[in-house]
């Protein structure tokens, strides 16, 4: 039994963010690397074992609006900060059940995307790819096709967006990877044609790292129904 199926079994809403990442890196979709840990001694060697800085994160399937609430610490540069970080995660959680605490490779880079699935009731799952971060809400920088995609529908959804110019050389930084880009975004369109359960994706950011895209935050929304 997958991913989503278990997840389903137990009458999930949503994926946690540790088992949204893994069912997207088993669709071939780069996703940062990260363990999941129970108590201060397992997260200092997790982060240790990643390479400082490190984030480190709540996770849950019923977790909510983590940056608001405090629940994430990023730039975490050494045993003690990781250490006093997993404490005022686990304070602020208070009674809130959680599935353990994530700690995650810290990826750098200037550039946000977006990439998204959602199931309209009229055309049914689509693909979204846009500017991420912090401006997805504001700007609303979208470009939508219905999945199935292919390579050319892919390529086109990046050329659609207003700020399409940052996919290119940008700030000293190379251009980005659009074959892998695009692969990420034929991925998500393939996962909603194959999973009837998985109502709605975000991947936000998906962060250039040099010329590679990388999914930092992933949230999987479920509903009724799955096949594979």
């Amino acid at each position: 039994m997958g991913i989503i199926d278990e997840a389903v079994a137990r009458g999930q809403n949503a994926l946690s963010e540790y088992e949204a990442k893994k069912f997207l890196a088993e669709h071939k979709i780069p996703v940062t690397r990260e363990e999941l840990v129970v108590g201060e001694d397992e997260a200092v060697a997790a982060a240790e074992k990643l390479g400082f800085p490190v984030v480190l994160k709540a996770n849950g399937p019923d977790i909510a609006h983590k940056t608001e609430r405090n629940l994430v610490q990023v730039g975490l540069d050494g045993p003690e900060e990781v250490r006093k970080a997993y404490k005022a995660i686990v304070e602020n959680l208070g009674s809130d059940p959680y599935d353990g605490v994530l700690v995650q490779e810290m990826i750098k880079g200037e550039r946000e995307l977006v990439v998204g699935l959602v199931r309209d009731p009229q055309f049914g799952p689509c693909v979204m790819f846009g500017l991420g971060g912090i401006f997805t809400e504001v700007l609303k920088d979208t470009s939508f096709r219905v999945a199935p995609i292919d390579k050319y529908d892919a390529l086109q959804m990046m050329d659609e967006i207003k700020s399409k110019a940052i996919l290119g050389p940008f700030r000293g930084k190379e251009a980005v990877d659009r074959d892998l880009l695009a692969d990420i975004l034929i991925a998500i369109g393939n996962i909603g044609m194959d999973y009837d359960a998985v109502r709605e994706i975000d991947m936000n950011p998906v962060i250039i790292q040099g010329s590679d895209p990388v999914v930092v935050d992933s949230l999987i929304v479920l509903g009724n129904g799955t096949k594979e």
